[in-house]
């Protein structure tokens, strides 16, 4: 089969897949304690995707035109034998990039065992340098040398290294211009991300967003920054690097700039829901098509039939209203 598109004429080139939807932080804007407790009913083992689903349903998408993979969770480390996985879906023909978004807590003990199964790059969430702050926020205990330890281990092995920093306002914010001056100086990108309206539980609403305007304005004040022209159609981040150097940062702008238009991602829910949108209210459950007698050609017969009808464009049509009345899965299920 030849490459999709959906009905705005954006190709499928990017595949998010979730392997856990469990997660050792309790971060307050994506699972707060209150709601994600110690009781919570977090997926049985029988629901996940197993590995041998997952290598069979991401082959199919790369059939179809997926170039880019990247792992997410929750937290994906905490799922038995990731290595193993890593190792399924670096040796898929015609996948040209595999990486992982983690809390980098479990990092520095994995990272030499996933490059060597061919993990390219590795989006560590990092949410401020000082420990009052970060453990504020990850309400877990989790100091930030932790992270950073898993950072410095990745760096070693070879694996390309984001962090990606989420900043609200009353949580964070004091914090753009430490963490720019610390990742400047390990020259590591650091990339901004504006607070999302992900699921229903975070608390969201738009006076607690810090938009890329405020935060580069911060950075402005410090640093002079020449813009970077993307890579490739479809990349999310907007991207500047300090003059002078190689080093970037970047702003992921869903609220303030919207980047529907570009949009080639789809998304694996860790209980095998496809979903074409990180806002998305319903997704397809291919857990069941995965497990029934369907062929290969079944399956990416239908991953091209729900591509083809696509027409989510969420953040261009979001205002206060639709943030707090939409349904909306959340991050810790669907993945980042």
């Amino acid at each position: 089969m030849a490459s999709i598109t959906d009905k705005f004429g954006r190709p499928l080139r990017d595949l998010r897949i979730s392997v856990t939807d469990r997660c050792n932080f309790r971060c307050t804007y994506c699972m707060p304690k209150e709601i994600f407790g110690k009781d919570y009913p977090f997926l049985p083992k029988d629901q996940l995707l197993s590995f041998e689903e997952i290598e069979r349903i991401a082959r199919s998408f790369v059939e179809l035109g997926v170039k880019k993979i990247r792992l997410t969770g929750g937290e994906p480390l905490l799922r038995r034998n990731l290595v193993e996985l890593v190792r399924r879906l670096a040796a898929i023909e015609g996948l040209e990039d595999i990486g992982l978004t983690t809390n980098a807590s479990l990092l520095e003990k994995m990272a030499k065992d996933l490059k060597q199964a061919g993990l390219q790059r590795v989006n560590v969430s990092l949410d401020a340098l000082h420990d009052h702050v970060f453990q504020a926020i990850n309400d877990s205990g989790v100091p930030t040398k932790k992270v950073l330890s898993g950072i410095e281990k990745a760096n070693e092995v070879g694996l390309e290294v984001k962090v990606n920093m989420v900043v609200k306002k009353g949580m964070n914010e004091d914090e753009v211009l430490p963490m720019a001056t610390y990742f400047k100086e390990k020259g590591i990108t650091l990339r901004f991300i504006e607070f999302m309206d992900v699921g229903k539980t975070n608390g969201w609403d738009f006076r607690k967003v810090v938009t890329k305007k405020e935060i580069f304005d911060q950075l402005f004040s410090e640093f002079d920054l020449e813009p970077v022209e993307a890579d490739y159609i479809g990349e999310v981040a907007k991207r500047y690097c300090y003059k002078g150097t190689n080093t970037e940062v970047g702003f992921i702008t869903s609220v303030s700039e919207s980047f529907c238009s570009t949009c080639t991602r789809a998304r694996i829910a860790a209980d095998g829901k496809v979903y074409t949108c990180l806002f998305a209210g319903g997704g397809f459950d291919f857990r069941e098509l995965l497990r029934s007698s369907a062929s290969d050609e079944k399956v990416k017969a239908t991953i091209q039939s729900i591509w083809s009808e696509r027409t989510d464009r969420y953040s261009d049509e979001r205002t206060e209203e639709t943030a707090k009345k939409k349904n909306k899965i959340e991050m810790s299920y669907i993945g980042g």
